[in-house]
């Protein structure tokens, strides 16, 4: 497959959302990296905000409890694609944020209103300020975060498919175990009042199932071709 550089104009924002697995991050990071744009991961956002409730001693199933303290971390999110960074009161949480108690938790914090606002805010903060544009990846992104941008993708794969890739990138997890926590989290985030999993208005849908990395991020630079964005 190509990977030569294709020339993006300022301000171009690639919205790329679906569940845990279908290959947001390797997608969303190859885009921009081909595309010489910026990169958001929101999920790693979510994660920060999680990893601080839990250090700081709050129930991540309280939603009042987490609620009343959103607004104390600082969360500070790098957009270099070969390089992306996250820090909650300048510690670097890169490593933090994905053990298993974190992951555990993620959901029933992200479902809280209060988080999701205050981190919807830092997140448009973070696009408005990108130089040359952005591919942002997460589950609300084409919906809420950024409804205007100009090209929408909405990544799947075969729950199967999803396990095998996220326990390869657990360094050997159970698979089946792992297929299980996927598609619970998938209820929860589909499931929830605030800003639920969905597929935008105007995205593309690809399954990533049968594709290889470098084709699926063919197809995403090819939308952006088209929409002449």
């Amino acid at each position: 497959m190509s990977s030569s550089p294709v020339s993006a104009p300022s301000g171009l924002v690639i919205a790329i959302d679906g569940p845990s697995g279908s290959g947001k991050s390797s997608t969303s990071r190859g885009v921009a990296t081909r595309l010489g744009l910026r990169y958001l991961d929101t999920g790693a956002m979510y994660r920060a905000m999680t990893w601080w409730m839990l250090r700081a001693g709050v129930d991540p199933t309280d939603p009042v409890a987490v609620a009343a303290r959103v607004g104390e971390p600082l969360i500070e999110a790098g957009t270099d694609p070969l390089g992306p960074t996250i820090a909650v009161d300048g510690i670097d949480v890169v490593r933090a944020i994905r053990t298993d108690e974190v992951t555990g938790s993620v959901s029933p914090v992200s479902a809280v209103a209060e988080v999701r606002a205050r981190l919807l805010g830092l997140q448009r903060t973070i696009i408005a300020a990108a130089p040359g544009g952005i591919v942002v990846e997460g589950r609300d992104i084409g919906s809420v975060v950024a409804p205007d941008a100009p090209v929408k993708v909405y990544l799947t794969a075969d729950p199967s498919a999803r396990a095998v890739r996220r326990a390869a990138e657990e360094g050997g997890s159970d698979v089946a175990a792992t297929e299980e926590s996927l598609l619970a989290r998938d209820r929860i985030d589909s499931g929830r009042a605030a800003s639920p999993l969905v597929m935008a208005e105007g995205a593309v849908h690809i399954d990533t199932t049968p594709y290889s990395l470098d084709e699926v991020i063919d197809l995403v630079v090819g939308l952006v071709k088209e929409a002449g964005a």
